[in-house]
């Protein structure tokens, strides 16, 4: 069995970590009898400085004959922020309508967690974050002046938006950003929430903000209660996010699986990743079932870093173990996240976990690991 798989290592420490993650993959092939075709690309703060160009129409047209994408990360000092995470990956996520953020939340055995007295049995959820919605979209603007005329449009394959507006005001500076939530993207959101529910301990928790911003997330909770009918099985309850970050630190085995529009999930999920021990262990899925996926760790990319192979890879690893797991090689993502848990009980870690080893040694290391556990 083959799958075809394209690798964007990115900026900064992105190529050591993806580099990392593929010797490990490949060598979960190589117990697991499959292969996997590497296609490398050249994306990212280099090819952007040298040419101007962040993602080609050449690109993506290469891109989607691949059913999943392994992402190192993005972001140059040279590159003014916001140039290349919209002009790279944000576009990679729209193009390819990955309308949901995977983000498992699991404490591992041998990792220390700021909380006191948790055990791995304690944190182990995870959260669908609605991936293309909310103020996410990128309409909005900023002016000066007494008045405004914008036309705002948000084009997907799913449906079209038209914001026609005139502004007027005596406001100094006005910026004014617009958030969108449909029923068709949320209710396949939080459809496969509760799908997931399904194999995992049957239960669903909405974030939202809903006695505030009661248009938008009134719409998501409508949507949320809707979908949760056809599933009698699933226990369902509803959060404020204010109130979730609470019960994240407090109470983390509440949770089994937690659903929420993006804006929320964005935030939610980097205090979920400090719970599991931190951004270095933190991995994501920006998932299309029916299209092309990315898989990446949610960290930066460490400029300062870059080419001194002292990056933690493992968040990158966990990505690829998801990466399998979307293949279908359940087997190998299985054994993917048993030899990174190996590592971490060996002290074979990255001096950023208080170990003293190098990227590509762990790497090398995880590869012989998944071989055997």
């Amino acid at each position: 069995m083959q799958h075809r798989v394209a690798a964007i290592g990115g900026d900064g420490i992105g190529p050591e970590i993806v580099a990392a993650g593929k010797e490990v993959i490949d060598a979960a092939g190589e117990r697991f009898g499959f292969d996997i075709a590497w296609t490398d690309f050249d994306i990212g703060a280099d090819r952007y400085l040298d040419t101007g160009e962040l993602l080609t129409e050449d690109d993506i047209r290469e891109l989607s004959k691949f059913p999943a994408l392994y992402f190192g990360a993005i972001g140059d000092d040279r590159v003014k922020p916001g140039i290349l995470e919209k002009g790279i990956l944000l576009a990679i996520r729209f193009h390819f309508d990955q309308f949901i953020n995977l983000r498992p939340i699991k404490l591992l055995e041998g990792v220390t967690t700021p909380l006191a007295n948790r055990k791995p049995e304690d944190i182990d959820f995870v959260v669908v974050r609605e991936n293309t919605e909310d103020f996410y979209v990128g309409i909005g603007s900023r002016f000066k002046g007494v008045r405004e005329q914008k036309t705002l449009e948000v084009v997907r394959d799913l449906y079209n938006v038209k914001f026609g507006l005139d502004v007027e005001t005596d406001a100094d500076e006005l910026a004014y950003q617009i958030g969108v939530v449909t029923r068709e993207g949320a209710e396949r959101a939080i459809r496969y929430a509760f799908d997931l529910a399904e194999n995992r301990e049957r239960k669903v928790t909405s974030v939202d903000k809903a006695n505030v911003l009661s248009d938008v997330y009134g719409l998501w909770r409508d949507v949320f209660t809707d979908v949760a009918a056809g599933y009698p099985d699933v226990a369902t309850e509803f959060n404020f996010v204010d109130a979730v970050t609470m019960w994240f630190v407090k109470n983390p085995e509440w949770f089994d699986v937690v659903v929420t529009p993006n804006m929320f999930g964005d935030i939610i999920t980097d205090l979920g990743a400090m719970i599991q021990g931190g951004l270095g262990l933190a991995p994501g899925g920006n998932i299309n079932p029916d299209g092309t996926s990315m898989f990446e760790p949610i960290h930066g990319s460490a400029p300062k870093y870059r080419g001194q192979d002292v990056a933690n890879p493992l968040a990158t690893v966990w990505a690829g173990s998801m990466l399998l797991d979307h293949l279908g090689e359940h087997e190998a993502a299985a054994a993917v996240l048993r030899a990174i848990e190996r590592s971490i009980l060996d002290g074979f870690v990255t001096r950023d976990m208080g170990g003293a080893k190098k990227t590509s040694e762990v790497g090398r290391y995880l590869a012989a690991l998944v071989k055997t556990v």
